[in-house]
């Protein structure tokens, strides 16, 4: 499990972090879902990773990062 949270009120598109492993990544949880009355702002789908380093890991993902929320992702594959 991953957990990013965005304390700023500014969406982050194309947001890149580091991860512990290559694969696929799915987004699980998002404080920002409209059934939390956020603004909906999500990652659909899956997230494949790339051999790019960020944050001292080999891999990493793009992400949109939603204003004022927590997201928890997953490996999947």
């Amino acid at each position: 499990m991953i957990v990013i949270s965005n304390f700023t009120p500014v969406v982050r598109h194309n947001y890149k972090i580091g991860v512990p492993d290559g694969g696929v990544y799915q987004e699980i949880f998002n404080s920002d879902d409209k059934n939390y009355w956020g603004s909906g702002v999500k990652n659909d789908g899956e997230l494949y990773s790339k051999y790019e380093e960020a944050n001292g890991r080999a891999n990493s993902i793009e992400i949109t990062l939603p204003p004022l929320s927590t997201i928890v992702l997953k490996k999947i594959r």
